[in-house]
């Protein structure tokens, strides 16, 4: 029996350890057998008050030293009080053996690398915390496009649902690749969504009083039409060089590369409203041919605008996430 300690503290999402707690029971009942035990651990041993509920435990860290797997539920988008509230934590995480294998969900991402486990390793969080993280994290190599991460006895998994995919990895690791399908049938989830960069948007937020904000709309209407850096200046009017200074302080982007994710961003609505053909696609959003358009949907979005396509209309793929 595999024994698993979920860490709780008072800013453990409700959501995301119960999704895990789930996860594992079904698995233990469709499988008739106790194949994973769950114990629920705090810093100091005592009934943790989280937003919802009050959640009792079942011991403090010392019970999660016997175990086999700790996971860490996520704790929100708060990264700077969740790492300050939970700085007992990290020594402890860091002295881990091994042989214990350590999950983090969603954005406790942020704890595991805190403690200095994922210096050189490869982890994921949620998309929308990526650039926080590699600020914060340079040294850990960020695969942001994952919906889960597994290095060695570290896993991690991107936002909210991608960590019911990082359970059933376990189950499938610890009992079988069958049983994690029948535990995901059963929760009627469906574990062949792709990349998690298919549900982070290509393109920064831009603010409604930005002095781009007209050139950015004026691409919105025209972006399928061959369009230089000169085109734009003239639009913009202003030289090139100050285009591009204004471009890289409002977005972080080049032109070209903004003009590219416009582009794409096009492109994945595309996919996902009409079965036009990819060449139709790739000429409407502004590609000479198909293979310059692929190119660039998969640098982009981690995967071809094909396999983009076959995953909105439930084609098959492998079943969980490598």
């Amino acid at each position: 029996m595999l024994k698993i300690a979920l860490y709780i503290c008072p800013q453990t999402v409700c959501s995301s350890l119960s999704m895990a707690m789930d996860a594992f029971n079904l698995a233990n009942q469709l499988a008739a057998r106790p194949l994973f035990q769950l114990q629920r651990v705090s810093l100091d041993g005592q009934a943790v008050e989280l937003d919802f509920a009050r959640i009792a435990v079942d011991g403090d860290l010392r019970l999660a030293e016997q175990a086999d797997l700790i996971l860490l539920p996520a704790t929100g988008s708060a990264i700077e009080r969740n790492l300050a509230h939970n700085a007992a934590l990290l020594p402890w995480l860091a002295q881990r053996p091994p042989a214990q294998q350590l999950a983090s969900l969603c954005s406790s991402a942020f704890l595991l690398a805190a403690s200095g486990l994922l210096d050189g390793r490869r982890a994921t969080t949620h998309w929308a915390l990526a650039r926080q993280f590699r600020q914060r994290f340079p040294q850990v190599e960020l695969q942001i496009e994952q919906l889960l991460c597994e290095d060695g006895h570290l896993l991690s998994s991107g936002g909210a649902h991608a960590g019911l995919d990082l359970c059933l990895h376990l189950i499938g690791q610890h009992a079988d690749n069958e049983l994690a399908r029948q535990v995901a049938n059963a929760l009627v989830f469906d574990s062949q969504r792709g990349q998690q960069s298919r549900f982070a948007p290509l393109l920064p937020e831009i603010r409604r009083d930005s002095p781009l904000a007209p050139l950015l709309q004026w691409l919105q209407a025209h972006h399928g039409e061959a369009i230089d850096l000169a085109r734009l200046a003239q639009q913009a009017h202003c030289s090139p060089r100050t285009l591009l200074r204004r471009f890289k302080e409002n977005t972080g982007l080049t032109p070209h590369d903004y003009l590219q994710r416009l582009r794409i961003t096009q492109a994945q609505r595309a996919l996902s409203q009409h079965s036009a053909s990819l060449e139709q696609i790739a000429t409407q959003v502004g590609y000479a041919d198909r293979a310059t358009f692929a190119k660039v949907f998969k640098q982009l979005c981690g995967e071809t605008p094909g396999a983009f396509r076959k995953v909105l209309r439930g084609a098959p793929e492998s079943r969980l996430p490598e």
